[in-house]
């Protein structure tokens, strides 16, 4: 068998690096299984979890399976956020008081299905992407805040040894960082890298600025001998909407690339099949993560697999559908194939 950790770190250097974006709590965990085994199987260098053991454990029986059948063997990456972020939130109403004559435009809206009338929000459905907040037209719904506090980093670490470790952060919080930094460390947990994910949108900040937030960060790392890869999350959580989003992650690279600290800078937000069409010979970009777009293509398999009472990895035909479906996907990064060549 393939040491496929080493070949992980070359894909980061080569530019061909893919990370499959589990999502925060989004899914059941038998869909977590068959995600994580989809995406291994078809030859992502990450999957990105949230910081759930149940959640963890879930993906570990996918990353299993697909190690045995296969050989193959993603990282395991664990996502925390050392504030209030996106990322880390869900939505929120009691149905009780909705109007019965309203439209309910949040269920039209909501990409995941996690809204009715009669349990409001399914929290295990929901993974905060909240376009159910402003469309609500009686304001009703709110957020909550769902991320693991820093102080509990350590813990979960040691229970779940991932491979790697990804802390969100903002301007302003280089303090919690560097406490997000030594709690993490606490577990004596061996990491590969530690991914930064940050951007523009919706912080009120220039690249310039932005800039200065990744040198805090990577001068932190240097003190713990950490190395980085730098998530630019060009348009958070948007990747399902429509291939105009596309272009948000390849941007934040063009602003970012010739200011940024040394080490690799990935692709996030907005990320999707077209992503690679606005990429060009001269992109310095080491890889790619795909979250929302990727769920949603395989999100029919796992239905009818559903239905059929069996896991996607127990149904041959299905599985063989849904992991083509996959490499169209991440193909053309590990292949790095241009649409100009």
């Amino acid at each position: 068998m393939k040491d496929n950790r080493c070949l992980h770190e070359i894909a980061l250097r080569k530019g061909t690096w893919v990370k499959f974006i589990c999502g925060a709590s989004n899914e059941d965990l038998t869909s977590i299984t068959d995600l994580c085994a989809v995406y291994a199987a078809a030859g992502v260098n990450c999957i990105d979890l949230a910081a759930d053991v149940a959640v963890i454990n879930a993906a570990r029986e996918g990353l299993n399976w697909a190690e045995n059948k296969l050989g193959v063997k993603p990282w395991l990456m664990v996502s925390v956020s050392d504030g209030t972020d996106i990322h880390f939130r869900k939505a929120f109403f009691n149905p009780q008081i909705c109007p019965k004559d309203c439209s309910r435009p949040c269920e039209k809206i909501c990409p995941t299905n996690a809204i009715n009338i009669k349990d409001g929000i399914v929290e295990d459905l929901c993974y905060g992407c909240g376009r159910c907040l402003p469309i609500c037209p009686f304001q009703f719904i709110t957020e909550k805040n769902h991320r693991l506090a820093i102080e509990n980093f350590g813990d979960l670490i040691s229970k779940t040894k991932p491979d790697a470790v990804e802390i969100h952060t903002a301007p302003g919080r280089i303090k919690a960082f560097e406490n997000a930094i030594q709690s993490i460390l606490e577990s004596k947990v061996p990491l590969k890298r530690i991914a930064v994910s940050c951007g523009l949108e919706g912080h009120g900040i220039s690249k310039d600025q932005l800039s200065q937030e990744l040198w805090s960060r990577h001068q932190c790392l240097r003190r713990y001998s950490q190395k980085p890869i730098w998530q630019l999350d060009g348009r958070p959580m948007s990747s399902d909407i429509g291939v105009g989003t596309s272009r948000a992650a390849i941007k934040l690279l063009h602003n970012m690339r010739s200011i940024a600290p040394p080490g690799p800078l990935q692709l996030a937000g907005g990320t999707n099949q077209q992503t690679i069409c606005h990429l060009d010979k001269k992109n310095e970009v080491a890889g790619i993560a795909f979250g929302g777009i990727a769920r949603k293509l395989i999100q029919p398999f796992l239905i009818e697999a559903k239905i059929k009472n069996k896991k996607l990895i127990e149904w041959p035909e299905g599985w063989e559908q849904a992991l083509k479906v996959a490499k169209e996907l991440i193909n053309p990064w590990l292949e790095k194939k241009f649409p100009q060549d």
